[in-house]
């Protein structure tokens, strides 16, 4: 079903609002633009399923008080995303969510599994991928395309209903639902441009007052792409960004003598220029401190090899994805007794961080019997 008119749209919500799951998945662009260009939103209950035309309706609120029913579990596969585009466009969190490629890697499959894999495992239907580079911002979408867009959502309602059977008869809900429950945090969608630095790529070796200029010069381009909607290495790339925080120029003259700036408008390098300015100017207790995480000894090192042939032992025997368990960091963060391990408390503690603490008290061992790890 196609929805193009706003009482088409009224309508099918009406009809599925008394339902207690509704499947979401959404196509949209960002390739040019620094918002991601929503284009069709899909949706799906067990008896139907929908493309919305978002690009043609003036009114989406029908829809927008579905997505945050909390009586309605929004069941999506992979959600960061969708929930990024549809905050952006509705201004709402979607909630509750549900997302199928986490609840997977509690069952057993791997940490991201794609959405044909789950498909096909649960319902033995093999998806076509003849349209995943469609321009979805093109009309009209012709039937093959909104077929192939309902197939995103069309089996997730059924494929909700047996994760939910497998969750609970493995015990494995009061693990699943807090990880949940942290995806439709709002924090993690927030576009701090202050914060933007953090994400520079080959930042790791600034001094703090590089990174200061860093902090200014990132927040500078965050707020130039938003404001002309153009992704950021339009303004200028990352490698660039962290070659003008080395160099620190206080004047456009001497910006413009690092090579891939001489792209940048007068008012640009200007803007840019000033950015560094403020940062060289920060007093010594307003500087930034390096993220840098505390290396593991060469001695400890050898203790958290082990302990990661431990956590697959774990891992396999309780069929949960290994790497939903724990990260290498978090094994450095055990062996360290950082506070705020993850391996220290809840589920994991439970699961993992218990017997990762007896194998480094020296209360259990490891041995390979048949080709196979397994715990004395």
């Amino acid at each position: 079903m196609y929805i193009s008119q706003f009482d088409e749209l009224s309508a099918f919500c009406e009809r599925v609002g008394s339902a207690r799951t509704l499947a979401v998945d959404t196509e949209f662009l960002r390739e040019r633009t620094y918002y991601p260009k929503l284009c069709l939103i899909q949706v799906a209950t067990h008896d139907e399923s929908a493309s919305i035309d978002p690009l043609v309706l003036d009114d989406l609120s029908p829809l927008r008080d579905l997505l945050v029913d909390d009586r309605i579990t929004k069941v999506i596969h992979a959600c960061s995303q969708d929930l990024e585009v549809i905050l952006d466009f509705f201004g709402v969190m979607v909630s509750p969510v549900f997302d199928t490629q986490l609840a997977a890697a509690f069952l057993g499959l791997r940490q991201q599994v794609g959405y044909g894999v789950l498909v096909e495992r649960y319902t033995g239907v093999h998806l076509p991928k003849a349209d995943s580079l469609t321009d979805w911002s093109r009309r009209p979408l012709d039937a093959e395309q909104l077929a192939y867009a309902e197939d995103d959502v069309r089996f997730l309602p059924g494929i909700y209903d047996a994760m939910m059977t497998q969750l609970v008869a493995k015990n494995r809900l009061g693990w699943l639902m807090p990880e949940m429950g942290a995806l439709t945090d709002r924090s993690r969608f927030e576009r701090a441009p202050e914060r933007a630095y953090l994400h520079l790529r080959r930042s790791a070796s600034l001094t703090r007052r590089q990174l200061a200029v860093a902090r200014e010069v990132a927040a500078w381009r965050e707020r130039r792409a938003a404001a002309r909607d153009v992704p950021r290495k339009w303004v200028i790339p990352d490698e660039i960004l962290v070659e003008v925080s080395k160099r620190c120029p206080r004047t456009v003259d001497r910006l413009r003598r690092i090579r891939g700036t001489d792209g940048l408008s007068a008012r640009d390098a200007e803007e840019l220029a000033r950015a560094v300015r403020k940062g060289m100017a920060l007093d010594l207790e307003d500087l930034p401190v390096p993220r840098r995480r505390e290396r593991a000894s060469a001695e400890a090192e050898g203790a958290i090899d082990l302990m990661y042939a431990l956590l697959r032992v774990v891992a396999d025997k309780a069929g949960v994805a290994p790497q939903l368990i724990a990260t290498r960091d978090d094994l450095v963060d055990l062996v360290l007794g950082r506070e705020g391990c993850r391996l220290a408390t809840g589920w994991r503690h439970e699961l993992a961080g218990r017997p990762l603490e007896r194998l480094l008290a020296g209360e259990i061992g490891l041995t390979v019997k048949g080709g196979r790890v397994e715990v004395l």
